[in-house]
């Protein structure tokens, strides 16, 4: 399977790396239904936290033109704004988890609260919860 997707419709690049190989250190990947699998998404960094699976979790408010990759869940449970996941980014405290991050070390920069970032990997949507969410994150840049 190619893993340089093109991605319909797309925005000033006509296509987008996305590291396919980062699907091995999801936790649970079975819950997440893929939308697009590989998208870029702009936006203010609004929220950030390291969740107990290793992930660095953090809330998007998406630029404007973007409204459409929402779900009503994220307009309800996360204010409007986009869940999007760097996965084994932080030390895994949940033990089910077991060993999914084992051995792998996350190289994305995680930008700051309030920084305005673009944001590379698989649009899903998260089946347990019912928001969509970039997970997970292939690169994230700071935009000036």
């Amino acid at each position: 399977k190619a893993d340089n997707i093109v991605i319909n419709g797309g925005d000033s690049n006509t296509s987008v790396d996305c590291d396919t190989t980062l699907w091995h250190y999801v936790y649970n990947p079975e819950r997440l239904q893929i939308v697009d699998k590989c998208k870029n998404v702009t936006g203010i960094i609004e929220e950030s936290s390291a969740d107990e699976d290793g992930d660095q979790h953090m809330l998007l408010k998406l630029d404007n033109g973007q409204e459409d990759l929402l779900t009503k869940k994220n307009k309800k449970k996360k204010q409007g704004d986009l869940v999007i996941e760097a996965v084994c980014a932080n030390k895994t405290t949940l033990k089910k988890v077991g060993n999914t991050c084992n051995g792998y070390i996350n190289k994305i920069q995680i930008q700051k609260l309030g920084d305005h970032v673009k944001v590379t990997g698989s649009l899903v949507i998260d089946t347990h919860n019912g928001w969509s969410e970039i997970h997970p994150i292939t690169k994230m840049e700071m935009l000036k």
